[in-house]
């Protein structure tokens, strides 16, 4: 039976209430600030009301540029973005699915010594192997390329955790159910394993899209065309420090259009999401 209490529930709620205030506000400033010109942006006055420079500034961030400082308009930067991110959650979902299928359903010599290496790459971030993985997309010639934003960092440990402690919970009947039937281990994976699977891939999916969405690094070291960058790069670029006086309401439209992409993907995603981290029975 559900106890119902008024005080606390009211306590709760207030928390929560005080809590999105505190994180939303920001943004709502931000906003704000996109809508006006640079000078009033840059006075100390701001006002909270939206201004008249709406569809101003973000046309001329979307389709003309961001700032005298970022020559592409941010529309490519934000495609840029789009393409590195699905790619990096759809390339690391295959592969870790793929490798947990290998290490729990197949019998090899060094099965599990090859999972605990696996898991050692925890330790090793594209951050701490950034020489030699640069080195290689170099002579590999994926400078500037989607291939060169992708591949690197599609490897993840991670994921194969995830896949193989839930492969694991899996009953064998559905396995021996499937070679009676005479399926193969691809018909058992594509037929049965992956289909139980979806709400995991799902939360992945939520996990690894917003980890190559907010890419910084690696995008910064091997573009060196406009054309090529991400929207991350590009908010940099426009909050110059030279003594130009940064276009600040360029900046803030595109700092609001970059958190649209990952917050869509989390709104359209969050109950496969919360599945797929709190259930332990699909």
């Amino acid at each position: 039976m559900v106890e119902h209490r008024p005080l606390r529930d009211f306590i709760a709620y207030a928390v929560l209430s005080f809590g999105i205030v505190i994180f939303a506000f920001p943004v709502y400033v931000a906003f704000i600030a996109s809508t006006y010109d640079a000078a009033t942006v840059v006075s100390g006055n701001l006002p909270l009301t939206p201004g008249r420079n709406l569809l101003e500034n973000y046309y001329r961030a979307v389709f003309v540029g961001g700032s005298r400082f970022m020559n592409q308009p941010v529309g490519v930067l934000l495609l840029n973005s789009f393409i590195s991110a699905i790619g990096i959650a759809v390339g690391k979902i295959f592969i870790s699915i793929l490798s947990a299928f290998a290490i729990v359903y197949f019998r090899f010599p060094f099965r599990k010594t090859a999972f605990w290496i696996i898991f050692v790459t925890l330790m090793l971030p594209v951050e701490v192997r950034i020489y030699p993985t640069y080195k290689i997309v170099a002579d590999l010639h994926m400078l500037d390329t989607y291939a060169g934003l992708i591949l690197p960092l599609i490897a993840s440990a991670t994921g194969t955790l995830l896949f193989r402690q839930f492969f694991m919970t899996v009953p064998d009947e559905l396995l021996e159910a499937s070679r009676i039937d005479g399926a193969g281990p691809l018909r058992f994976f594509w037929d049965t394993l992956l289909p139980l699977s979806m709400t995991t891939v799902a939360a992945l999916f939520v996990i690894q899209f917003i980890y190559g969405w907010n890419q910084y690094l690696w995008p910064l070291l091997i573009t060196t065309k406009d054309s090529m960058q991400t929207i991350v790069i590009g908010i940099k670029k426009m909050l110059s420090t030279t003594d130009e006086l940064a276009e600040w309401q360029l900046a803030m439209a595109t700092a609001v259009l970059a958190m649209l992409p990952p917050v869509a993907v989390v709104v359209f995603m969050q109950r496969l999401f919360v599945k797929g981290l709190v259930e332990t029975e699909k």
